[in-house]
């Protein structure tokens, strides 16, 4: 599903992309009117004092969080804060294992059906994060339950529901917002879950006119202009989809998501250089790590055998773990690397299971018509007859998918 291409020239749109991410934060390598870097020979020798700044207070709080409860485990404040820093680092860094530590935090409530204020709130983002959908959803109902003006808790019931293909319902999740919030924080959910049925032109121009008449603050902007790329992206406008991305990259450098939906915008606009620009420093992230591996095999470089290998380890952790966090990326890999088709078609099914999104739809069909076995296909074509779905690039692929039917 090749999105189509933006009327720059090819040398235009490339400089413009490294130039972008690299202000963002590219490595650089000297030139040859610049100094050849020092290289200490001796590991103890200092070469410079850096003051702790920043980042460097969250880990000493974490740290100071997790000390403190190692005598108190009972202090539910502590374990609370403990545990919303703990799902912060692991959504920067895209490392699930600072969720179990999360999850450790909250031990002596975890398991209770009825936990105190702030922990069932908490626990549903664990289960999200681990894309235990039910199990956060059965959490958000007690929440809004309890507290129907949870803004909060609606905007993730919302998502949940959206990504598990119940999209009339995860409407009415965004309706209880209305008097709740911010317009455009409604027009933000709105969008998001018109763009999961399929209607991303329509959820474009909803919230592109919210975005216009609003005033509100960087953080809600940033969210708006995230949501209005992934929708353009969708809607077959590449051109503009960058634009926001370059946009939403700047204002919030460390947004994992954006950034993985713009390397998915330039791989499949065949930029896999670009891609690898936008994603290589930011790794540490298994999704973006799938992005860097999928961008260096296009391009058949050195450094593929490597960051391959990286990647099968990873795909190893998470299922030593035993969690599903990476279903979704390792069908890609099955299907774009390892040239396996009906590996990714299993995967793709067991992805299906449990989410509905855009990928999750692309990857059933691309695996189905891979495998040369369009009737796997049938849940997402009858997923996107339901929803009405009108984005162009998944509406060629069912085209396609139902050309080979019987």
């Amino acid at each position: 599903m090749r999105a189509p291409m933006c009327r720059r020239s090819s040398a235009a749109r490339r400089a413009v992309v490294l130039a972008t991410v690299c202000v963002l934060g590219c490595g650089r390598s000297p030139s040859s009117g610049e100094r050849e870097p020092f290289i200490p020979q001796d590991t103890a020798e200092v070469l410079a004092r850096v003051p702790a700044v920043g980042v460097d207070a969250r880990a000493r709080e974490r740290a100071a969080l997790r000390e403190a409860l190692a005598g108190h485990a009972g202090q539910l404040d502590m374990a609370l804060r403990l545990a919303r820093l703990e799902i912060e680092l692991s959504r920067v860094l895209g490392d699930p294992r600072y969720l179990g530590r999360a999850q450790a935090a909250l031990r002596p409530w975890w398991d209770l059906a009825t936990p105190p204020p702030g922990v069932r709130w908490v626990r549903a983002t664990l289960h999200h994060a681990r894309r235990d959908l039910q199990a956060a959803l059965e959490d958000l109902d007690a929440v809004v339950k309890e507290d129907p003006g949870n803004v909060d808790a609606w905007l993730l019931r919302a998502e949940v529901l959206g990504t598990q293909g119940e999209h009339a319902e995860a409407a009415r999740s965004c309706e209880w917002l209305t008097a709740l919030t911010s317009p455009l924080t409604i027009a933000v959910c709105e969008a998001r879950v018109r763009s999961l049925a399929g209607h991303s032109r329509k959820a474009h121009a909803l919230l592109s006119e919210a975005l216009r008449r609003s005033g509100r603050s960087q953080e809600t902007r940033t969210r708006a202009l995230a949501t209005l790329a992934e929708a353009a992206a969708l809607a077959g406008d590449s051109g503009l989809a960058e634009r926001y991305f370059l946009r939403v990259l700047s204002l919030e450098p460390k947004d994992s998501a954006a950034r993985a939906a713009f390397a998915d915008l330039l791989l499949d606009a065949g930029r896999a250089r670009e891609a690898v620009a936008v994603v290589m420093d930011h790794t540490q992230d298994d999704r973006l790590l799938l992005r860097h591996v999928l961008a260096e095999n296009a391009l058949g470089s050195s450094r593929a055998p490597e960051v391959t290998q990286a990647l099968s380890r990873r795909f190893e952790a998470s299922r030593l773990r035993g969690d599903n966090l990476l279903a979704r990326e390792e069908a890609r890999f099955a299907l774009q690397v390892e040239k396996a088709p009906e590996k990714a078609l299993r995967l793709a099914q067991a992805a299906w299971a449990s989410r509905r999104e855009p990928w999750d739809v692309r990857l059933l069909l691309e695996a189905a018509l891979a495998a040369n076995r369009p009737e796997a296909a049938r849940p997402a074509l009858d997923f996107l007859q339901a929803s009405g779905c009108e984005d162009p690039g998944l509406v060629y692929l069912a085209e396609r998918v139902r050309s080979l039917l019987p």
